[in-house]
């Protein structure tokens, strides 16, 4: 909980500028969007007057500059912000304005730092909640498994992606510019993000999955991440050894990825791994593609690729149509936003998608967790508790 002061005309602290802008977003029933990319000094904020819906099929490169934020459901709404206010941080401090909009977004926040704002209590947030969601409970997850494996013996599927989820109530509330700026901190290989807006709720999360990377119009990138273990400091990432099961469940979702290209006849791709990375307290098998979108004469890769790619085979299954039927139908609970996709879109000529993994969305009180792990024919019920045990601690680790 932050402590009771005010914002005055002195110098402000970086939570302090994320704490003032999220306020200001909610007071004025805008939309807000704090993020950091993979390996990048810079944190960005925008702050979204009016979001737009979005169908799948509109096109990410004819957007002006935004982010995305959107749900598991493929064929549902996406929710887009436009960027009507931007800001950016370097190293705690506020960045001179590069851009037009950023300028007039700092003259607009040099006139709000005398705003008084009271921080008794963790800046607003919008709350969504479609249904009521409770703590998966441990047996009913393990016989999910169970079940799951079955059908793959059967051939109903080759793989399944099940998720379960962990409700909270922190012992203190949580203050969400805080809490982005610990992950921001904990996680430097992932996209850090918190986003609450109207129509979905508040989301904190920190993916360490590229879905699709557009750079310059012209190099196109995405990435197959499977495979699960805990990552100890100092341990040689050479010396690494994965199990049958974690190189099957990475070469599915390569396959996927692959099958993608072949839809639409792309051949000219580049393929690099699998290798062992890091990803906070996990280590993930990572393969990665990259296509030259000029040279394949393919100017809106980025937006047919990510229709044929979500929901991936990292976060759904192999087939998608089966294997979407038996989440529908036995996993208990919506997903909602967790295991869909979010990132800045057309900032500063990139593209940044990712799928939204490891995080949570935050309620009045309590807080709902999200973890999932891919189960094939080898999968031991026991043991995929225990990764989506270790996925969970990537952010009970900041909340606690």
């Amino acid at each position: 909980m932050a402590s009771s002061t005010s914002v005055s005309n002195s110098l402000l602290t970086e939570t302090d500028y994320y704490s003032l802008l999220i306020d200001h977003a909610i007071e004025n029933k805008f939309s807000i969007a704090l993020w950091r990319l993979p390996n990048d000094p810079v944190i960005r904020v925008l702050i979204s007057r009016k979001p737009k819906l979005l169908k799948f099929t509109a096109a990410l490169e004819d957007l002006p500059p935004g982010f995305i934020f959107a749900p598991f459901e493929a064929s549902a709404d996406r929710i887009f912000l436009e960027a009507d206010l931007t800001f950016s941080f370097s190293e705690g401090r506020l960045n001179e304005p590069l851009t037009p909009i950023e300028a007039s977004s700092n003259i607009w926040l040099d006139e709000m730092k005398g705003y008084q704002q009271n921080k008794s209590e963790r800046p607003k947030i919008y709350v969504r909640q479609a249904n009521p969601i409770s703590t998966t409970p441990k047996d009913f997850f393990l016989d999910l498994v169970t079940d799951a494996v079955s059908e793959i013996e059967k051939g109903v599927f080759e793989k399944v992606v099940l998720s379960r989820t962990k409700v909270i109530q922190p012992n203190t509330n949580l203050d969400c510019s805080l809490a982005f700026k610990r992950l921001c901190r904990l996680y430097n290989n992932a996209l850090i993000s918190f986003i609450s807006i109207p129509e979905g709720g508040s989301w904190l999360g920190a993916s360490p999955e590229l879905l699709v990377s557009v750079e310059g119009k012209r190099i196109f990138r995405t990435t197959a991440l499977a495979g699960t273990q805990a990552y100890s400091e100092g341990v040689s990432l050479k010396a690494v050894a994965w199990t049958q099961k974690d190189i099957e469940e990475q070469a599915l979702v390569e396959r996927y990825i692959i099958s993608c290209f072949k839809k639409i006849r792309l051949r000219e791709y580049e393929e690099h791994g699998p290798r062992t990375v890091v990803a906070g307290n996990l280590i993930h098998l990572k393969s990665d593609f990259t296509v030259d979108m000029q040279a394949t004469n393919f100017p809106q890769l980025g937006s047919v690729m990510l229709q044929l790619l979500h929901p991936t085979s990292a976060v759904c299954g192999v087939p998608l149509d089966t294997s979407l039927e038996f989440i529908h139908k036995r996993e208990g609970y919506d997903r909602q936003f967790y295991a869909g996709y979010l990132g800045p879109v057309n900032f500063q000529d990139r593209i940044d998608i990712f799928v939204n993994l490891r995080c949570l969305q935050l309620l009045q009180e309590n807080l709902i967790l999200y973890s999932g792990a891919g189960i094939t024919q080898d999968s031991v019920p026991e043991k995929e508790w225990e990764e989506t045990e270790l996925k969970l601690n990537t952010l009970l680790n900041v909340i606690e």
